[in-house]
């Protein structure tokens, strides 16, 4: 009886250690397409995981490399291809069936941070990240001192969030020196003026990086996919254990 006790409450603490970590997951599938641009993504808890390259005509894991290796099915890609048609196609008659609605606009938020803690002197990264704006199309600006040095900076590829909306980052290499100033400005059609945000001026006063806590799970893709006017949208949500 003892021995059947002890294997009953084996079996019950399993069960609830299971339950307790057991989570629902979002996939996402996303199609996006206008005139001149297209662009398919795969997304898990709205993170990107894999993208097509239309231009390399290949398929993108756009996951970090501490992750599980993980790889989608062959065919994927061409998959992505024959969507791409379907949307255009989709798009067109959308946009005759209701006479080339207004284009709905959401404004960016901006933030900007080093990677790293600040060393004056040591190499290091400035981020400004770019979030939740519509459409895709936006304009990035980096100054130093009030000296323009965009052409310094990348830009990552757009990442598109659960409710349709799109997040970027742009990064800029430096040396931190003590009364060095940095701005980022951001244009944006949903924006009534430029929206800029300043780092440094006082180095040694300026907080702790947050870079690592933002870019866990993310994974940077080089390239900026400019998605054009009528955006048509066809996503696939599904929820699984």
């Amino acid at each position: 009886a003892t021995a059947l006790c002890a294997t009953l409450k084996e079996h019950v603490v399993a069960l609830i250690q299971a339950i307790q970590f057991r989570k629902k997951h979002k996939d996402l599938q996303l199609v996006l397409c206008s005139d001149t641009e297209k662009e398919e993504i795969y997304g898990l808890d709205g993170e990107e995981m894999w993208h097509a390259d239309f231009s390399q005509e290949k398929g993108v894991m756009t996951m970090p490399d501490f992750a599980d290796p993980f790889s989608y099915v062959e065919g994927t890609y061409e998959n992505a291809v024959a969507n791409a048609e379907v949307c255009k196609q989709s798009l067109a008659v959308f946009v005759e069936g209701t006479k080339s609605p207004a284009e709905p606009k959401v404004a960016p938020q901006t933030s900007i941070y080093s990677k790293s803690d600040v060393e004056l002197g040591a190499r290091n990264t400035l981020i400004c990240h770019i979030t939740g704006f519509y459409p895709a199309r936006v304009g990035v600006q980096w100054t130093r001192n009030d000296v323009k040095v965009t052409s310094e900076a990348s830009l990552s590829r757009h990442y598109v969030t659960d409710d349709g909306t799109f997040n970027l980052i742009s990064t800029l290499s430096f040396t931190p020196k003590q009364g060095d100033i940095y701005t980022c400005t951001v244009e944006h059609v949903a924006l009534d003026r430029p929206l800029t945000k300043t780092w440094g001026e006082n180095v040694q006063d300026t907080l702790p990086s947050v870079g690592p806590a933002v870019f866990c799970g993310v994974g940077l893709a080089a390239g900026l996919l400019g998605v054009a006017a009528g955006t048509f949208f066809l996503v696939k949500g599904n929820n699984c254990n």
